[in-house]
């Protein structure tokens, strides 16, 4: 069974941030959330199903989230899925990086949900059209 909404891959070592992420997500209709602890626990949920919208840590243990986007940003099947860098990290060197490796939007922490929702929107509005 599919649902309608969008599917979205969180990927965030806080367990705190995750709900506070996936909160907000739930506020777009038939919205799907999968939550991963770190890169490599993401690496397994991305291979077992498919995203519409990937939302990615820097800082987390095991495999950052720098080295994760290059990796997804890598495998054929992930080239064109809209990845958002959720971080503390608000140096512009770092939000340049970021962009470099291929995210497609940059929000530093404390997140504002609205502008979270905007972001996401904005972002699956782009990838049906």
């Amino acid at each position: 069974m599919t649902t309608n909404g969008p599917t979205f891959l969180i990927v965030e070592d806080s367990p705190t941030m995750r709900q506070l992420i996936a909160f907000a997500l739930r506020r777009i209709r038939g919205a799907k959330i999968v939550e991963a602890s770190d890169g490599v626990d993401a690496l397994r949920k991305l291979s077992g199903q498919r995203f519409d919208l990937l939302l990615v840590d820097i800082n987390m243990p095991i495999m950052d989230g720098l080295k994760l986007l290059s990796l997804v940003r890598s495998d054929p099947q992930y080239r064109q899925t809209p990845i958002v860098i959720v971080t503390t990290e608000g140096a512009e060197e770092d939000r340049k990086k970021g962009m470099t490796l291929g995210a497609n939007a940059y929000l530093t922490k404390p997140i504002q949900t609205a502008e979270l929702l905007k972001v996401v929107q904005d972002l699956l509005s782009q990838k049906t059209t």
